[in-house]
């Protein structure tokens, strides 16, 4: 991966702070795009990759803005090069059960967590196809595969970004370009470690492997995906969550 160009969405958040660091420490230059209205968040991520000096950046965008991410695509072509990486990492919750859910909520998981994957991946993927090569990564969760209760948005948002990542495998597997998600489970993240402990420890008493993840448990799969030598996978799904989803 020496000097390819990662974009990395969602990529100051408690995953995406570790994917960004993990594909710079494997040669890459990478861009952590995000909302650029999170301040502290920004500072705090800033801290965190001081250390890999210009190998990786900040980009604002809203995933959620068709034309948002046509503009982020441009500016970092211009300046940087051809995105050859892209790992899709967006996310938020709106958790609520299905007779208690507004629109609004509905909208906003399903706008971000899904229409933001196709957002990116529509400026990205002819480019790539035309140079035969790129990697896209989406990450998923185990909860497009369980389901969870209260979540349906956010359930159908990362079950339909696998559905998306299959598809388009197909239909760029010949131009060199893979398409894989990644179905983490829970990890230590700031939006995890707030469940209650009481629920918390029910939820490591499922988990196989006896803990919750790491952010580099998840890094670690996504640099593996992104490296030239994982051609030969593409359309797949790995989940990455300690065994929690044979429980079900």
């Amino acid at each position: 991966m020496q000097d390819r160009i990662a974009i990395v969405t969602g990529g100051i958040g408690g995953l995406g702070v570790e994917i960004c660091r993990r594909l710079a420490l494997s040669g890459s230059r990478v861009v952590a795009a995000d909302l650029g209205t999170r301040a502290e968040r920004i500072a705090v991520f800033g801290e965190a990759v001081a250390d890999l000096g210009d190998r990786v950046r900040f980009e604002p965008v809203d995933v959620a803005d068709f034309d948002a991410c046509r503009n982020l695509v441009e500016r970092v072509e211009a300046t940087l090069g051809p995105v050859s990486i892209l790992v899709n990492g967006a996310g938020i919750t709106r958790d609520t059960t299905l007779r208690k859910m507004d629109r609004a909520q509905w909208d906003a998981v399903l706008t971000v967590n899904l229409d933001g994957v196709f957002n990116m991946c529509r400026h990205l993927v002819g480019p790539m196809s035309d140079r035969g090569h790129g990697r896209i990564i989406n990450i998923s969760s185990v909860n497009g595969q369980t389901g969870q209760f209260g979540q349906t948005n956010y359930s159908a948002a990362k079950a339909g970004m696998h559905g998306f990542t299959m598809a388009l495998a197909r239909e760029v597997a010949r131009k060199g370009v893979t398409v894989n998600s990644i179905s983490p489970g829970y990890c230590r993240t700031d939006l995890v470690m707030t469940i209650p402990e009481d629920i918390r420890r029910d939820i490591v008493a499922r988990i196989p492997v006896g803990r919750i993840g790491e952010p580099s448990d998840i890094a670690r799969v996504v640099a593996f995906l992104a490296a030239d030598d994982a051609g030969f996978i593409t359309g797949a799904n790995i989940p990455v969550n300690g065994g929690y989803f044979m429980d079900f």
